[in-house]
């Protein structure tokens, strides 16, 4: 904001209706605002480019909390960068979801006694897609519901012709660098979903399982070892113990029989072993744990898989055709029967991995998949963030990062799925290994196959912030748009998601990292801070909280929520009050058109305002330079509520309140408030609107006659400050707020007049005298004045005469009374609380009541004792 307005556009000829209806503005004002094209980037401009990349969200997903949270925080930045004028792209898109997908269109098969393998693989794929054509991407529709600003024209799939082609030009770029290659590893199975995950798709929680004590051996040769798997002892190799531990030196390089098996497996020493945890001796699985698995590559220990890919037992015997679970507990009740169980457990509550998508209990299992061995390109995310190219806000998370960046374990990137990117590689029928390039024909002939297997998700979705750009081609777009300027995810998804885009993007960019700046945010919660869940009874579709009360009451209370990295708290009445608050932006804006409020012409001089006037326009400069510091700081709750304590307390509040009496004086003087309070409202609405976006839209179009907010000049803090009218307003904010509250502790009604004469003279607040007699309703003092009550405040002395309007003898009765009551209230509490018998036996949260209740009377006590000193001789 500037002191002096340039030229403006005409005045509004249109009316504001009575009332605000959400649902009768929203749609249409999204539609023009698409249609006019507002939301697109021009990659060929000279504008200073602002990039910020949609969190891709699945294509099988619709709009929950989280997403409408964090696509309110996105769209305010880019909504306010777009009005300081930067070239903005918001890009949008969604992720083809491998596994979340394929189950889905699994399922519908399932219901016509299908399965994807009756289809086979083409056809399987081809109905994927037309699934997702009928019924994907149904958060699009739900993204304009919210108002999303995004480049439409850009929309991007991570499974697109383009993308496709970043995948694979990525793939062979690293596999000829020696960055991806394929081994036999330990790695997360799925059973249900029939594929490798990896580390970051395993949900751990704790499970009631048994912890069995088992007898390897016989005598003085025998070992304990303990388990939670029991039926993974088949594939037993070793048992491992630490080389110092005394209790079974004598054992190490000797062989134990294993029992239910013909097979002995010898003792080995590693330091792998905690002598202190259990009895110090462990069994060692090579094929069904990672930590056995690397044992056993030490010691040249044998491979043995007991299970296959169903988790269906398949070493030979007794015990071959079993699922897991019956497994084990066959396998256990076998061991008892020879005696062999030392020591039961049951129930043994412990951490136990889930898959992600189908919380299926995960199967450690040895198989050969594809690795990118992440060692130097996690070294560069980590050095990226050291050396300050990318700033982590706030900036504690930054120990998170580094924590998983530098000990990053190789990323298991196949998947056994159909639905995603299948992995560039062919085989030849005499062992050869070719690796395809997008350009490149892949090998032809007899016996050459392509592998079965597809990339992990997050593959493709790491490259989001450069392939949406055009990448591998060097393209307008990717030289204007990268890096992006923030990245605004959740810190539940930095493992997952941060860490791959950093990997990725410093690889494939010469070393320019994808993004500036990476902002986290935390998780939506409910009112009493639980995690929001279907199975708790508190999940909330945000469609019916916007149909109820706009999508700008939503986007409000989110954005009054958002501290940087901290979970937000979101309750239905917390809505209905910023749907309050866009009821009361609606009626003051009516209020100001009704009164001639406008923003032609500049700004008349100070010299020419009122204090009033040049306070409101101090406050507003600063109000101004606040929300700039906090949007430049990622602090959306605080910027949120500058905005609605200055909007609601000092605008319409007080200087609305206060300019009624000039208007009705009429001159000068109310067409320089006209002025002023168009002024104060179209600078308000445009700092609201990245946050509120069509109610703000609506009033500032109708009171400044301008094409679009969307497109409307961001504000900026043109320097005014008078220090000396906040001062003479605030002391006239003193006065009429302490009559009120002793009017009203008189219990005198909001619209009762009352006789009083105002002592003004030497103050700033002479000049006030109309309006604080009309914003209190105060007459003449008239020949029969007696002053029953003097008030003095702020160097002024306001004195009432309360003679004529309560009866002084009945209040008197009526105060001493409550008195009474809160001194025996307060003799009660003291008692209690001097107590030592009662405080050593009552709970602490009955001594805190008490506490409370003897503050509560001692602040009462004050109060009335204040009120009784105020009234007038009976």
């Amino acid at each position: 904001m500037t002191e002096n307005a340039s030229q403006q556009p005409p005045a509004p000829t249109t009316e504001l209706p009575t009332q605000y209806a959400p649902a009768d503005v929203e749609g249409p004002l999204y539609e023009r605002w698409v249609e006019r094209g507002y939301f697109e980037a021009d990659a060929k401009s000279d504008k200073p480019p602002y990039t910020v990349v949609i969190p891709p969200p699945n294509v099988t997903g619709s709009l929950h909390l989280g997403h409408a949270f964090e696509h309110t925080l996105i769209d305010a930045l880019t909504r306010r960068k777009r009005m300081q004028g930067h070239e903005t792209l918001w890009q949008p898109g969604m992720d083809h979801a491998g596994i979340a997908t394929q189950n889905v269109v699994e399922r519908e098969l399932a219901k016509e006694g299908k399965s994807r393998h009756d289809l086979g693989r083409e056809a399987f794929v081809e109905r994927v897609w037309q699934w997702k054509a009928e019924s994907g991407g149904q958060i699009s529709g739900q993204m304009r519901r919210l108002g999303d600003g995004v480049a439409w024209s850009r929309e991007r799939f991570t499974m697109d012709e383009g993308l496709s082609q970043a995948v694979q030009t990525i793939f062979k770029r690293l596999y000829d660098d020696e960055l991806i290659y394929r081994a036999e590893r330990i790695i997360n199975w799925c059973p249900r979903c029939l594929t490798a995950i990896s580390d970051i798709e395993v949900e751990y929680q704790d499970d009631d399982g048994e912890l069995v004590s088992m007898r390897y051996g016989d005598g003085d040769d025998s070992i304990v070892v303990a388990t939670t798997r029991a039926e993974t002892m088949l594939g037993d190799t070793a048992v491992a113990v630490h080389p110092d531990d005394e209790r079974y030196r004598h054992l190490v390089g000797t062989l134990v029989k294993l029992p239910l098996t013909d097979r002995s497996i010898p003792v080995v020493a590693d330091e792998h072993v905690d002598p202190e945890f259990g009895t110090g001796a462990v069994k060692v699985t090579p094929a069904h744990d990672p930590n056995d698995f690397e044992i056993g590559q030490r010691h040249g220990l044998p491979s043995l898989t007991i299970m296959d890919e169903h988790a269906v037992i398949t070493a030979h015997g007794p015990f071959q055709g079993l699922d897991r679970l019956e497994a084990r507990s066959a396998i256990v009740a076998a061991l008892r029967a020879e005696g062999r169980i030392v020591a039961e457990k049951r129930p043994y509550v412990h951490s136990v991995g889930h898959c992600s998508r189908c919380k299926t209990t995960i199967e450690p299992r040895l198989s050969m998949q594809w690795w990118v061995k992440v060692g130097p390109l996690a070294k560069a995310a980590g050095d990226a963030v050291r050396d300050g190219r990318v700033k982590i806000h706030p900036q504690e998370m930054e120990k998170r990062y580094f924590d998983w960046v530098d000990n990053l374990h190789d990323w298991c990137i196949s998947r056994q799925l159909w639905w995603g990117h299948r992995i560039p590689v062919w085989y030849g029928p005499d062992g050869e290994v070719v690796c395809v390039g997008p350009d490149e024909q892949p090998p032809s002939g007899e016996g050459w196959r392509q592998d079965t297997d597809v990339l992990d998700t997050w593959f493709s979705s790491g490259l989001w912030p450069f392939s949406t750009l055009g990448w591998p081609e060097r393209t307008e777009s990717l030289a204007k748009f990268y890096p992006n300027s923030v990245l605004v995810t959740g810190y539940d998804i930095l493992f997952f998601w941060v860490a791959r885009m950093m990997m990725f993007g410093l690889y494939a960019m010469d070393g320019t990292p994808p993004f500036h700046t990476i902002a986290l945010h935390g998780m939506v919660r409910d009112q009493f801070g639980k995690k929001m869940s279907k199975s708790f009874g508190n999940a909330v579709n945000p469609l019916d909280w916007m149909d109820k009360y706009g999508s700008d009451a939503l986007r409000f209370t989110l954005a009054r929520g958002a501290n940087p990295g901290v979970d937000v708290p979101i309750g239905e009445d917390w809505v209905q009050g910023s749907r309050n608050f866009a009821n009361k932006l609606w009626n003051a804006t009516r209020f100001a058109l009704m009164n001639g409020a406008t923003v032609e012409g500049p700004l008349p001089e100070p010299s020419a305002m009122s204090s009033t006037d040049r306070w409101i326009l101090s406050r507003l400069n600063s109000v101004v330079a606040e929300v700039d510091a906090y949007y430049d700081d990622y602090q959306f709750a605080k910027l949120s509520d500058t905005l609605f304590h200055f909007a609601w307390d000092e605008v319409f509040d007080w200087y609305v309140e206060l300019s009624k009496t000039v208007f009705q004086a009429g001159g000068e003087p109310a067409k320089v408030s006209q002025r002023v309070l168009g002024e104060v409202l179209d600078v308000t609405l445009k700092l609201l609107h990245p946050v509120v976006p069509f109610v703000t839209e609506t009033l500032w179009t109708t009171l400044t006659g301008g094409e679009s907010i969307v497109i409307a000049d961001w504000p900026a803090d043109g320097g005014f400050r008078d220090a000396a009218a906040e001062r003479e307003i605030s002391s006239l904010q003193s006065v009429i707020t302490e009559v009120r509250r002793f009017r009203a502790d008189q219990g005198l009604q909001p619209g009762q007049r009352v006789p009083a004469r105002l002592t003004l003279d030497g103050t700033s607040l002479a000049p006030h005298e109309t309006a604080i007699r009309q914003l209190l309703r105060l007459q003449p003092e008239g020949d029969s004045f007696t002053a029953t009550a003097t008030l003095p405040v702020a160097g002024a002395e306001v004195a009432l005469d309360l003679s004529g309007t309560i009866d002084v003898a009945a209040e008197r009765k009526r105060l001493a009374k409550d008195l009474a009551a809160a001194e025996k209230e307060k003799a009660q509490a003291t008692a209690k609380l001097g107590n030592e018998a009662f405080l050593a036996k009552a709970p602490d949260q009955v001594v805190d009541k008490i506490r409370t209740r003897l503050a509560k009377a001692e602040e009462d006590i004050t109060r009335i004792q204040s009120q009784l000193e105020k009234l007038p001789p009976a």
